[in-house]
């Protein structure tokens, strides 16, 4: 369970990030210049129902260091 940063109410995980107008979505990297290699996964986010507080978290966050 997340809670809002703002307001500290329980925020509604396992929303998704999607780009309007386009057939892709955006994925997480640690290296910037690579397509391909060091992805951490794709964007999750949680919105708060009381104040509309977004955020954006990885669900796995091993991902990083290794």
């Amino acid at each position: 369970m997340r809670k809002c940063i703002r307001c500290g109410a329980e925020m509604q995980e396992g929303c998704t990030v999607k780009v309007e107008g386009a057939g892709y979505g955006i994925v997480l990297s640690t290296e910037e210049g690579k397509i391909f290699s060091g992805r951490i996964g794709k964007p999750r986010t949680a919105i708060c129902p009381q104040c509309g507080e977004v955020s954006i978290y990885v669900d796995d966050v091993a991902r990083l260091n290794g």
